[in-house]
Formats: C-alpha cells, structure tokens, sequence
C-alpha cells in the first residue's frame, strides 16, 4: 500500500495498491495533465532522492516562508504566520523531511492548518499528522479532497475566525471555496491569498484568473464580486502563492486591479 502523489500538482492520494488511474485535479480544466503523460513518486521516493530541501525564511516578524527546492509540483510557498500565541500554516507544500519538522518545531511548532484552494492541498493530512494539527478547509471544495482524514475539518459560509486577529474569507473565483487570510495588524494587516488573488509579473498590480495554467479568466462579475468582498478588510501588504509580495497600499492594489480587469474584458481599456 503507497499514498501516491502526482508529481504536475503535488497532491497525495489515500493508500492503495495500485497507481490511480489518473489525478482527478489535473485532470479537470484548471489544471492540466503532463503531455508526455501522467506520472507519479510517493514521499518516500522524493526523501531518498536527497534532490529537495524546504528553504524557511522569515519574510517580516512573524511571517515565514517555506518552499521546496528545486520546484516540486506547482511549486507553491506555504506560510507560518505568528499571531495570537497561534501558528498558523497557510496553504501547504508536498514535501516534508525531517529538518523541516525540527525547524518549525523550534519555532514553536503549527496549531492549525488553512488552505486556500485544492491546487494546494498536497501533502495536508501527513503536515497535519507530523504537528498534530487540524486542517481548515472550505466546505464547497469538499470534493476535491483526495485523501480523507480525521483532521480535515471543513467550514462554511462567508468567512470563519480562528483568533481574535485571524480570519479566513471565502473570496471563490478560481474556485468555489477559494479563500485567503487575513491578518489583522491595524493599518499593516496583510492578506495571504494563494493565487485567489494573483500577485503579477508587475507587483504593483495582482490578477485573478479561472485557470492560470490554461489561461482561462474570470467574468467580469466575479472579479467586481471579490474586490467588494475584501474591500472592509485592513490590509496593507499583500503575499501569493509564488512569493511575490504588493508591499504597500495593497488594498488599493486590488481596487484599482479590479478595475483595470474589468475595463480589459468589456473592452474599455484598449485604445486601437
């Protein structure tokens, strides 16, 4: 019995006997399968490899990112946020070795697990197991989970507190669940948002998109629909998915963003 994971999106399956048959997330439109076919490794293959390592930075106070080296699946970071005598890991990565364990342990360890949206479930119930942790995931995304487990707990509605200055939002978009995270430091809160909100090229200015492998976007409702979910959020400072960081004036990123999305779709913004 193996818990197999694909190595396009990172993400594990429950044990079997056999290779799936195929990865139910990559096989749907957001994503995509490899060309040269669908292939799979499992954790133990990826450890014996001695090829990855988790770089854990500290991005600001209280924030630390945590990526895989070299890229591993879709190569996401996840996040440890520091806030409210909680740890809290935002979004998760499929590679997980020991030094990373004794790492995060000394930096008190992780009492809850949140993730935005499937593309990033990859390894969660082994983090969760590891720290003995729960893991926070939107109900409406319930179907995309590929390996059950006890410590998947499952919210609904609009938005969910886990402290006093911590709270999950659903946002949807690229997918029905899809949410960020919000931390509440006054006039220097900062929004983690996966790829919900996109963090572009030009980090002055985030995106949002159906499918960004596939290049697939939003409707124009949507995008207006997320902007005025997030506007009576504090936030100043914006990190993705891919480490890229709006370092200032972040809620007025997404507004005008929002707005310049829009423009582009209904055709306003073009001049020729």
């Amino acid at each position: 019995m193996e818990k197999y994971i694909c190595q396009t999106c990172g993400v594990q399956y429950s044990e079997s006997e056999e290779v799936p048959d195929r990865c139910e997330i990559c096989s749907e439109e957001r994503q995509y399968v490899n060309p040269e076919g669908q292939t799979w490794t499992t954790h133990k293959e990826l450890v014996q490899s001695r090829v990855y390592r988790n770089i854990i930075h500290e991005e600001e106070k209280s924030v630390y990112s945590i990526t895989t080296t070299p890229k591993l699946g879709i190569g996401q970071t996840a996040y440890l946020i520091q806030k409210d005598g909680l740890n809290i890991l935002w979004d998760c990565i499929t590679y997980l070795d020991q030094e990373t364990v004794d790492v995060i342990r000394g930096l008190g360890g992780i009492d809850a697990i949140a993730i935005s949206h499937p593309h990033y479930y990859s390894r969660m119930t082994d983090w969760a197991e590891a720290f003995d942790a729960p893991v926070y995931l939107h109900q409406d995304d319930k179907e995309w989970v590929m390996e059950k487990s006890s410590r998947l707990h499952f919210w609904e509605g609009e938005s969910m507190k886990l402290s006093e200055n911590l709270s999950l939002h659903r946002l949807g978009g690229h997918f029905k669940g899809g949410a960020v995270l919000h931390i509440e430091k006054g006039t220097e809160g900062l929004l983690m948002t996966g790829d919900i909100i996109q963090v572009v090229a030009d980090h002055r200015w985030v995106s949002f998109m159906y499918s960004y492998p596939n290049l697939i976007p939003l409707p124009a409702f949507k995008v207006a629909e997320i902007a005025e979910k997030v506007k009576g959020l504090a936030f100043h400072r914006i990190y993705n998915a891919f480490h890229h960081v709006v370092k200032a004036k972040a809620d007025e990123v997404v507004r005008d963003s929002a707005e310049r999305y829009i423009r582009a779709l209904k055709g306003t913004l073009f001049t020729t």
